[in-house]
C-alpha cells in the first residue's frame, strides 16, 4: 500500500465532472465572488497606487500605479487560488465529505485532487482577469503585450494550488490555514517584488527572495506591462511549473495516505 501512495498520478477525463459540479455550486454566489475579486485587488491598486504613487518617483521607468498593477495581477491571482485550493476544498473534503461521497462512483482520488486543482486554478485565471480588465480600464497600459497577463495569472495558479493543496492535504481544520497565509503567503508577497523594487532589500534577502515562485512571476509580469519580452523568460517559466508540478504530486500522495487511514 505505500507504493502505492507514491505512484505516478493516475489521471482520467473523470476530472472534468468535479470541475464542472464546483462551477455549479459558485454560481449561486457568483454575484458576491466577483465583487470579492473586484475590491480587494482595486483596494490596493487605488489606495496604495494613488495614496503612495503621489509620493514615490517612478519605478522602473513607470509611474508606482502602473509598477504596483503588475505585481498586483500575480499577487491576486496567487490570492485566489490559495484560498479556493485550501478554504473551499478543505470544506469539501472534511466538513461537507463530498470527496467521500464521489469515491462511491468510478471517479478516483487522484481524479478528484485534479478536479478540485484545476478549478482552484479557474478562480485565480478569473481574478487576474478582473486585475487585467482593470488595468486598461485605468488607462495604466495599452500595449497588446500586457494582455500575456492573462495566461501569466493561469500559470500561477497552477504554481500555488499545488503548494495549496499540500496544506489541504496536511491540515486538521481550518484554522490551520492561517499559519499558511500569515508564515508563506504574506512574507512572499512583501518580499517579492509586488510593492517595491528587490534591490530595496538587502543581499542575503535578494537570493532568498529568488527562490521564491511569486518573484518569477512578478518579473515576467513587469516588462509586459511595458510593452516588452521579459528576460530570462524561459527560467522563470519552469520555475512556475516545477513548483505547481512538484507541490501537485505531493499533495496526492499525501492525500492518498489521509484517504487510506
Amino acid at each position: 500500500m505505500k507504493l502505492n501512495h507514491y505512484a505516478l498520478p493516475r489521471l482520467t477525463l473523470r476530472f472534468i465532472p468535479i470541475w464542472r459540479r464546483n462551477l455549479l455550486v459558485w454560481k449561486k454566489s457568483i454575484g458576491t465572488s466577483i465583487l470579492g475579486h473586484i475590491a480587494d485587488p482595486l483596494i490596493y491598486l487605488l489606495g496604495l497606487g494613488y495614496g503612495l504613487g503621489s509620493l514615490l518617483p517612478q519605478m522602473d521607468g513607470a509611474s508606482y500605479m502602473t509598477f504596483l498593477a503588475a505585481g498586483t495581477v500575480c499577487y491576486s491571482a496567487m490570492n485566489s487560488t490559495s484560498f479556493e485550493a485550501l478554504y473551499v476544498s478543505f470544506s469539501r473534503m472534511h466538513e461537507q465529505r463530498t470527496w467521500d461521497a464521489i469515491m462511491n462512483t468510478p471517479v478516483t482520488l487522484d481524479d478528484i485532487v485534479l478536479g478540485e486543482a484545476l478549478w482552484a486554478v479557474s478562480k485565480g485565471l478569473l481574478s487576474g482577469v478582473t486585475v487585467v480588465a482593470m488595468i486598461w480600464l485605468l488607462g495604466l497600459s495599452h500595449s497588446p503585450m500586457s494582455l500575456w497577463l492573462i495566461p501569466l495569472a493561469l500559470l500561477v495558479g497552477l504554481c500555488f494550488v499545488g503548494i495549496g493543496m499540500i496544506m489541504t492535504a496536511l491540515a486538521p481544520s481550518f484554522h490551520f490555514f492561517m499559519y499558511y497565509f500569515t508564515l508563506v503567503i504574506t512574507p512572499m508577497m512583501l518580499l517579492s517584488g509586488v510593492f517595491f523594487p528587490l534591490t530595496q532589500l538587502p543581499h542575503g534577502w535578494q537570493i532568498f527572495a529568488s527562490l521564491l515562485p511569486l518573484t518569477h512571476a512578478v518579473m515576467i509580469a513587469r516588462p509586459l506591462m511595458q510593452g516588452a519580452v521579459p528576460p530570462d523568460l524561459l527560467l522563470h517559466i519552469v520555475v512556475l511549473i516545477g513548483y505547481g508540478g512538484i507541490g501537485f504530486y505531493i499533495a496526492l500522495v499525501l492525500f492518498r495516505r489521509r484517504f487510506s487511514r
